[in-house]
Formats: C-alpha cells, structure tokens, sequence
C-alpha cells in the first residue's frame, strides 16, 4: 500500500469477549427446539458457518471425510468425525457441550451416524452438505426425508446476543477506519486493482482476519452492482463505488460508499442524494415488528418516485453474522418481522448502463427500544478523490 499517506491511523487491537462452552450448548439446544417446533426429527449440521456458530469448531479441511453434528429435541448433541481430526474436534470452544463420537478411515461412517436418527423422521441439513454424505445417509436410511436449513430454519443464526452485537459493531468500526483510509489514497490514474489492494489491506491492519471482498467499480463499471475490480484504469470524472467487507472476529463486516474522482456533475449529485435519501428511509423503517419486505419498500419508494425504479436491480439488503451474506434478506415477499439483533445491510444503489452506478450501504439492527442502530457511521455524502 505504498500509496496510503504515512501516519495512518494504527491497527485495532480490541479483543471480543470469548464465547463458552455454556453459549455454544445453549445455541445448540435452541437449534434443536427450533427444528423440533418446526416438524422436523433434528438437524445435520456439515462443516461451515452453522457449525462454527453451533460449535466453534471449525475443520482445518473440509474433504470427502464426512462431519457431521447431529442435533434433536431431548437427545445429547453428538459430532461425528473422522478419528485423524478428533484431537482439533476436542479442542474447540464448544467440545465440551456435545458428545464426540469418531470413525476410522476403512469404516462406514453412515452406519456410525444412523443409529442418531430417527428411521422414519425429517431433517433439516445444512445447505452445504455433501451430496455423497445425504445419499449414503438416505441409503441406510431410506424412510429419512430431508430439507434445507436455510429452507426449514431460516433465522437460525439470524438474531444476535449482546457478544454477537459488540463483534459486528467491531467489524464495522474496523470497515468505517479503512474508508476513512482510503479516501487519503490517489485514485486518478491507477488501476481499480490497486485501490483494491489497498482496501484489502486496510481490513486487515484494522484487525479483519479475512477479506471476503472489495468491489472497485469505476465509470461505466460502477453499474455493474458485483463488478470485481478490473485493470481499468480509473479516470478524473469517475464515479466510484467501493463496498468491501470480511469477518473481524469471527462476525461480518460490509459497507459502501461511492466517491468522484474530482468534481461531479450535476446530475451525478442529483443521483448520489437520491440514493443518499432512500438509504435513509430504509434505515428510518426500521423498527421490531416491520416485515423486512417494509424496509425495502421504503428505500425503493424514493427511487421509484423520482424516475429511477428500473435502475434498482437488486434488493434492498441482507443479513449478516458468521457469514457477509446470509437470511433475512430486505426484499418483496419477505413477510419475516424485524426482531432485535437481527442484523442486516441497507444497500439501495442506481444502476446507469454504460455511464455509472452509485450504492450506499450500512450494516443496521433493530433495538429494543423499538429503534435502529448503524453499524456504520462514515459520512453518507459523496467524497471528492483525487
């Protein structure tokens, strides 16, 4: 980052509080009661962020071997894994909550699982099981039937407690000082690739563990709302939209903001304050009780009052957690009520083909006195670069 100006600000040292064996077992006996007031016989829980959330375990390599946590109603969490990775099995925060049963290599672990189940019962599983995993499952046990987690349990890991909230306001602090940073660095000149380097970095000296992303859509690329960052080289008279994000302390982090390379044009601001103004009256929306689907009227309201409604082509939001993208989503239909701690994205944007885009995107929750929080806090006005 050899363009960052010296005397940046230095790196986040802040240290969440740990979770404990106690919040992952009750974590997983909510998960059970969930899915037991949902139909369903019990949850299969493969590597990935449902297991993490559940456990804090985290397999070192996800391979042909199966994992597997199984969880139902009135019956003592078990995590199934292969006998070589035990020993990181036993040391994860929540180990001491499950009951760990191994297989070795040669055995069938499908028959080691069945005996957990229900014969006859329904399942949900996570999203990114192994397919060979459920069929070897379904084989032994073909009166088994089985939905998808994000299906059956949508807000399984949708609403946060108090550690989960400091860990995003963390991560989100962490994205606002690295905004901040970038605003220092040149623009003019280079490549989107560069100022996305330069991002990259940031999240990780402001404490990030991993980058997930960092959309640097210059001109005509920023209506492209997923553009990654290319070779182009960004000029004066360039709007640029800048939305990057990762996981600080084991919670998610993702904002945008979109900067001018030098003075705008008139209609370039008209655009900018439009998006400025829907971002706000979706966050003003938020409230415990609204369905998410009000959010995303209100934000899209503005933009389609003022003539730009074909150029909002996504929703409005999504939530966040373990994971930068996850349930509930800001979108017509979705019926589901805002709850506090339930955390998500307000990300309205104006999308002109060939000509250029423009996002702005808090993270946001609803509280318990019936209002919302920003997760961040940088200016929503349009930045000039150079």
């Amino acid at each position: 980052m050899s363009s960052t100006p010296d005397g940046a600000t230095p790196p986040v040292s802040d240290e969440p509080v740990p979770f404990t064996a106690d919040d992952y077992r009750a974590r997983m006996a909510r998960a059970a009661e969930s899915a037991a007031d949902a139909g369903l016989a019990g949850l299969l829980v493969a590597p990935g962020p449902d297991l993490v959330y559940l456990t804090g375990y985290r397999p070192t390599a996800i391979t042909e071997r199966l994992t597997v946590l199984v969880l139902a109603a009135g019956q003592e969490p078990v995590l199934v894994v292969p006998t070589l990775e035990a020993p990181d099995a036993e040391r994860s925060a929540g180990a001491a909550a499950l009951t760990l049963r191994d297989w070795t290599d040669g055995k069938d672990p499908y028959a080691v699982t069945a005996p957990l189940l229900d014969a006859e019962g329904r399942f949900g599983i996570s999203d990114n099981a192994w397919a060979m995993h459920l069929l070897g499952l379904q084989q032994l046990l073909p009166g088994t039937s089985y939905v998808s987690l994000t299906e059956a349990l949508p807000m399984l890991r949708g609403v946060k407690d108090a550690h989960e909230l400091a860990r995003i306001a963390a991560a989100g602090a962490a994205a606002d000082r690295a905004y901040g940073e970038i605003l220092k660095v040149r623009f003019e000149g280079r490549k989107e690739t560069d100022v996305a380097a330069d991002l990259a970095a940031l999240l990780l000296r402001f404490g990030h563990s991993q980058v997930d992303f960092t959309v640097v859509g210059s001109g005509p690329n920023g209506a492209n709302p997923h553009h990654e960052a290319g070779d182009r080289t960004i000029e004066r008279g360039d709007m640029v939209v800048l939305d990057f994000g990762g996981l600080k302390h084991g919670y998610g982090s993702d904002t945008t903001r979109t900067v001018h390379v030098g003075e705008p044009t008139d209609e370039e601001r008209r655009v900018h304050d439009l998006v400025r103004e829907a971002q706000q009256a979706g966050f003003e929306a938020v409230r415990p009780g609204v369905a998410c689907q009000d959010v995303d009227r209100a934000a899209r309201k503005v933009i389609t009052d003022a003539g730009y409604g074909e150029y909002f082509i996504h929703r409005t939001g999504h939530g966040i957690g373990v994971t930068t993208h996850e349930p509930p989503y800001m979108i017509e239909g979705e019926e589901l009520p805002v709850v506090p701690g339930m955390c998500f994205s307000i990300e309205p944007g104006i999308y002109l083909p060939g000509r250029f885009g423009v996002r702005i995107e808090d993270i946001v929750t609803a509280t318990e006195d019936g209002g919302a929080r920003r997760f961040n806090n940088t200016p929503h006005e349009m930045a000039i670069v150079e």
